[in-house]
C-alpha cells in the first residue's frame, strides 16, 4: 500500500477496510487495548484502567465478538498497518435513542499516529454500511464527555447529541454523551 503525497503526519493515506476474521482476534485485542489506553490512561486511575482493559479487550472476548452474528468488526489499514478499528453491534439502546431501528457503533478507535490522515471518514462510511446491513435506520454511539476531538468528528459525520449514559472504567462511573444519526 502506498501513501498519497508526502509521507508526513498530515498526508492522507490510501485506506483499505475489511471485516475481521477469527484469525484477527489477537491483533484486535492488542490494538483496542493500546488505543484505549493511549487515549484515556492519563485521565483515569491505573488500577481502573487495568480492570477495564482486562475485561474489555482480551483475545477470547474479541474472538467471541468477531464470531457473534450481532457484531461486525471492521479493520482499517493504511500503509500495510492496522490504523483503526470499529465495531458495530445490535444492542438495545439507551432511552434517549428514539430513532427507528437503532444500531450501535460500539467502538471506533483510530491510532493516534493516524489522526488527521484520512482514516476515520472511510471507516465511518463502512460503519454506516454495517448499520444498514443490520437493517438499521438510526446509528448511535457513545463518546466520553471529556473527548472533544471525537465529539467534533462525530458531529462532522452527521451525528447529534441525544443524551447521556454511564460508562464504567473498572469501578469508576463516568459519563458518555450519546450521539445519533438517521440513516437514509
Amino acid at each position: 500500500m502506498t501513501m498519497v503525497g508526502a509521507p508526513d503526519r498530515h498526508a492522507e493515506a490510501i485506506v483499505t477496510i475489511r471485516r475481521a476474521s477469527l484469525d484477527d482476534a489477537a491483533a484486535v485485542a492488542a490494538f483496542a487495548a493500546k488505543t484505549f489506553y493511549e487515549t484515556f490512561a492519563a485521565d483515569n486511575q491505573p488500577e481502573d484502567m487495568a480492570v477495564h482493559l482486562s475485561t474489555a479487550y482480551g483475545v477470547p472476548q474479541q474472538a467471541a465478538e468477531i464470531a457473534d452474528p450481532d457484531y461486525v468488526t471492521l479493520l482499517a489499514f493504511a500503509d500495510d498497518t492496522l490504523a483503526a478499528l470499529a465495531q458495530v453491534r445490535r444492542k438495545a439502546p439507551p432511552p434517549c435513542v428514539t430513532g427507528e431501528a437503532p444500531i450501535e457503533i460500539h467502538r471506533f478507535y483510530v491510532d493516534q499516529r493516524w489522526h488527521g490522515r484520512g482514516i476515520a471518514r472511510p471507516l465511518m462510511d463502512a460503519c454506516i454500511e454495517a448499520v444498514r446491513g443490520f437493517g438499521g435506520r438510526t446509528a448511535w454511539l457513545s463518546v466520553w464527555e471529556k473527548n472533544p476531538r471525537a465529539q467534533a468528528f462525530y458531529a462532522k459525520a452527521g451525528f447529534t447529541r441525544a443524551g447521556e449514559a454511564d460508562f464504567w472504567v473498572g469501578p469508576d462511573r463516568q459519563t458518555d454523551h450519546i450521539f445519533v444519526r438517521p440513516i437514509a
